[in-house]
């Protein structure tokens, strides 16, 4: 991961410097801040790659820095949060998150999450080589595929609803793209963790769930259905 560029904004010293180390020593460029507000200024200066994000940091808090983020920027952010249970996790990923860890983490967990969401955020189209066609919904050539009222180009990754362009995130357009796969097909929250955010192992569904009602409130609360006790299937 030579040359990615990491914001990372963190309040404790000893986390912010000894992480700032372990990932500088796997190749990352970090720039690490104390605060908020000047991990926004840093952001809108440099640009980062991916922004890696404490929930509770002085001056403007995580949640609030990654709204400010998505606001201008489509790119990566990890939170981290000292409580797997916390309403923080789903705060920040109502606030646009791709995803989250929990502190205290290992140094070797984070470089995979990173580089699993740097990888999946390099080919969002990966996960629509398997689209085909159902009664309800289906291809028409270029790889554009309709359900309903949605269009799907799963080669320029463009979404549209009415005619309208429908901005995603590449974490909501892989998600998006795996529903378009297998219309009508019920996804479990497992599979799709595997396929969308590249976890070989169990890991925790609110990031399904909290993901699928943003993609629902930009293309249709009824476009994606769930059935209960299995996961979700996208409907034609």
């Amino acid at each position: 991961m030579a040359d990615t560029h990491v914001l990372f904004v963190e309040d404790d010293d000893v986390i912010r410097e000894a992480t700032q180390l372990a990932l500088e020593r796997d190749g990352f460029v970090v720039t690490a801040v104390p605060d908020g507000l000047q991990g926004l200024e840093r952001f809108r200066e440099r640009r980062p790659d991916i922004a890696l994000l404490d929930v509770m940091v002085p001056g403007l808090d995580g949640v609030s820095l990654c709204r400010r983020i998505r606001d201008e920027s489509t790119v990566p952010v990890i939170m981290l949060s000292a409580r797997a249970d916390s309403i923080d996790v789903v705060l920040g990923l109502e606030a646009g998150a791709d995803d989250y860890v929990t502190k205290p983490f290992d140094g070797a967990v984070l470089v995979a999450r990173i580089r699993a969401v740097l990888r999946r955020f390099g080919h969002a189209s990966g996960a629509a080589g398997a689209a085909g066609a159902d009664e309800h919904g289906g291809i028409e050539g270029g790889g554009l595929l309709r359900f309903g009222d949605l269009e799907v180009d799963t080669e320029g990754m463009e979404v549209r609803k009415s005619g309208t362009p429908v901005a995603l995130t590449p974490t909501e357009m892989r998600l998006l793209l795996e529903f378009s796969s297998a219309p009508g097909t019920v996804l479990s929250r497992d599979r799709l963790l595997e396929r969308v955010w590249d976890y070989g192992w169990g890991g925790d569904t609110r990031v399904v769930d909290v993901h699928v009602q943003r993609l629902r409130g930009k293309i249709g609360q009824d476009r994606i259905e769930t059935v209960r006790g299995f996961g979700y299937k996208l409907r034609g």
